[in-house]
């Protein structure tokens, strides 16, 4: 009588969902389990690094990878599909194009744009969400430069870009603006002084949460770049001409704009809630050892999983470096269980530090408890999308895909 060798199923190759793959098939011999990873691409691209893209300061080339790059074939399936639905209790996953059967499930399925039902938004605005989206918005804006300068009658709102939220994303996409722009305008023949570049944020504040100190330097940078922020102005509307934000009690003003990008918020994923596994706006609040609330057999890592910073009582943010380190937590309790342990590990975020970019050579960051900015900032923020790629594929991904113009 042969044992039956448990499935794995890991949904999503992004940063939690590769890490888990990567580090798993390392850990467990061919005949322990069956390991398969399901993605709707063939690749998997640097979350991180979009903004780059999006603004067209990195070829979008440069932040994918191919799957079949990092995973060893004679133990790890690729199946590239889209998951539809979790049917728990069945133990299935259904998929756009058929059906898996699995023992333990992983969901690192990423989050999606969360628009705060804003209207208009879905319709109107882009988001910087994938590969495709950055090189979207990326040929947009230079398609808004060339046709300003073709036009009889110049429409000067094409050159206004519109930045909704001043959270991480935002403001590294704008600091990659505030250097692409002088570019933009060299190469179509435009007046700098006629391109504006907003940021409106309905928090009363920039990149909430980071220090003070380096949040004033990082606002005087990107304002040296041109940048208008409106902090404390809510988007009550998104619309073909630009968008419609709150003023005082019961006015509204009217910015119009050839560009809008939403970069405001991260949701879970709608799977999760068609599957009808308890979360809030998508993210499951797992527990310590990873798993769903009152399950055995799924774990939820990444940007649709919620785990609370028990110090100040907030969710740890869906950050890369998190999704990264439950991969590893991951993995090891994933060994455990196939290897009938029963105590599973806790998943204690080891969080080194944050780097928030503001463009190719200047950033700010908290690391290892230091304040630093510009170049040597910037330098960090290098190194550390460079040991993303370290971690998943090795020396020689680093080597293909690494940022060496480190200075």
């Amino acid at each position: 009588m042969t044992l039956k060798k448990p499935k794995i199923v890991v949904l999503g190759a992004g940063y939690g969902g590769l890490m888990t793959v990567t580090k798993l098939q390392k850990m467990i011999g061919v005949n322990e389990a069956d390991i398969t990873l399901v993605n709707k691409n063939d690749y998997h691209y640097e979350t991180t690094w979009l903004h780059e893209a999006s603004a067209g300061t990195l070829h979008h080339d440069r932040v994918r990878y191919p799957i079949s790059s990092v995973i060893e074939r004679n133990k790890v399936e690729f199946v590239q599909d889209t998951a539809v639905e979790i049917k728990a209790a069945e133990k299935k996953v259904i998929l756009e194009n058929g059906e898996l059967d699995y023992d333990y499930l992983v969901i690192a399925v990423g989050g999606e744009s969360e628009t705060f039902g804003i209207k208009g938004l879905k319709e109107y605005a882009f988001a910087i969400v994938n590969v495709n989206a950055a090189r979207q918005i990326k040929e947009h804006i230079e398609l808004q430069f060339a046709t300003y300068q073709n036009e009889e009658d110049k429409k000067e709102d094409r050159l206004t870009i519109v930045v909704g939220g001043a959270g991480f994303t935002g403001i590294e996409f704008l600091g990659e603006m505030g250097n692409r722009i002088p570019e933009l305008c060299r190469e179509y023949d435009v007046d700098p002084n006629k391109v504006k570049l907003i940021c409106v944020e309905a928090a009363p504040m920039v990149l909430p949460g980071f220090d003070p100190e380096l949040v004033s330097y990082a606002v005087a940078q990107l304002e040296k770049k041109g940048v208008e922020f409106k902090i404390g102005t809510a988007i009550k509307e998104c619309t073909p001409e630009g968008i419609i934000v709150a003023k005082g009690e019961n006015e509204v003003e009217e910015i119009k704009a050839g560009t809008v990008v939403w970069a405001a918020g991260v949701r879970g994923n709608s799977i999760i809630e068609k599957s009808g596994i308890e979360a809030m706006r998508g993210r499951v609040k797992v527990q310590p050892d990873l798993r769903a609330p009152g399950s055995e057999d799924i774990f939820v890592i990444g940007d649709s999983s919620l785990m609370i910073n028990e110090e100040i009582n907030r969710p740890y943010p869906p950050t890369a470096q998190i999704a990264m380190q439950q991969g590893e937590c991951c993995a090891r309790n994933l060994a455990a269980l196939i290897r009938g342990k029963a105590e599973l590990e806790a998943f204690k975020p080891d969080i080194k530090g944050s780097v928030c970019s503001l463009g190719h050579d200047d950033a700010i960051g908290l690391v290892f408890g230091k304040k630093m900015v510009g170049a040597k900032a910037s330098f960090m923020k290098k190194m550390v999308d460079n040991r993303a790629l370290l971690l998943i594929g090795g020396a020689s991904l680093v080597m293909k895909k690494g940022k060496f113009n480190v200075l």
